[in-house]
């Protein structure tokens, strides 16, 4: 059978892992617009190109009511379940919830402070047991803050509009898209069905300190600080500060031998400057 990656959800992470892929996989990918090998989904039929996977990612986020794709094609995925060579899902690293500057690793319990976190916790669960009744050959890829090109923080800091805001220990763990792309490259290579990734760089850092030095690189002053407490922010954006750990990514090197082409944020950074030339 011709290798056929299947998308829900043809999103930044998404396209970047299909542009690595080898030309011998055929890529059939939804979105919310259609376009070239990208379907309009919902609003489609897709049993059809659903049924040529080989392969199977799962892209798209949960919602108030579950996962979206579980939720219209399950009985369908359940279908195609044997003849997949591989299948991956999604997820991220708010499912570990607030470690308070601690690491967490794969074994670490999940233990969720926001909804999204919550959400994400059922939707993995969710396809775990799919997988389990199926034999879905299933791998949950948990992902750190996404950057790359077009998602730097360039833009803000040229324009004034960046925001340094300082919460007493508080960091994240970052991931660049291309290397997203590298580990799920690395897994398709050598399936290990039922196995978690983390995927994340090996610097985690406050959010404040990428700012400045974004603003090093172009020249600029740092971004004036403002305190979290004080600060006045969306409910989403202060959300985001709600949990603070660091994210172990042992397995991905270990297990499925990836050098990350960005190890730290400022390696990610001078890249993308390089890039927009």
């Amino acid at each position: 059978m011709d290798k056929t990656l299947f998308i829900f959800g043809y999103g930044y992470s998404a396209r970047a892992f299909a542009t690595a892929l080898p030309d011998d996989f055929t890529i059939i990918g939804t979105s919310r617009e259609a376009g070239p090998n990208v379907i309009k989904w919902p609003g489609t039929d897709i049993s059809e190109p659903l049924s040529r996977a080989t392969h199977l990612l799962i892209s798209a986020g949960p919602d108030a009511d579950g996962d979206p794709v579980l939720r219209r094609v399950r009985d369908e995925i359940a279908s195609i379940a044997p003849q997949l060579d591989w299948a991956g899902y999604l997820s991220t690293t708010g499912v570990y919830g607030d470690h308070q500057g601690g690491w967490v690793d794969e074994t670490t319990p999940l233990t969720p402070s926001t909804k999204r976190g919550q959400m994400r916790v059922e939707a993995e669960a969710a396809w775990q047991a799919l997988a389990a009744e199926t034999g879905l050959p299933l791998h949950i890829f948990r992902l750190a803050g996404i950057y790359g090109p077009g998602r730097g923080p360039f833009a803000k800091v040229r324009k004034g509009t960046a925001r340094r805001i300082i919460k007493k220990d508080q960091v994240f763990s970052r991931i660049h898209v291309e290397d997203i792309a590298q580990v799920l490259l690395a897994s398709v290579a050598q399936p290990n069905p039922g196995r978690i990734y983390n995927l994340c760089d090996d610097n985690a850092a406050p959010p404040e300190d990428v700012l400045a030095y974004a603003a090093e690189l172009l020249g600029l002053p740092a971004p004036l600080s403002e305190d979290f407490e004080t600060a006045d922010m969306t409910p989403m954006a202060r959300s985001f500060y709600a949990e603070s750990k660091r994210v172990r990514n042992d397995r991905i090197k270990e297990e499925l031998g990836v050098k990350l082409r960005y190890p730290t944020y400022q390696d990610g950074l001078k890249a993308l400057l390089k890039a927009e030339g």
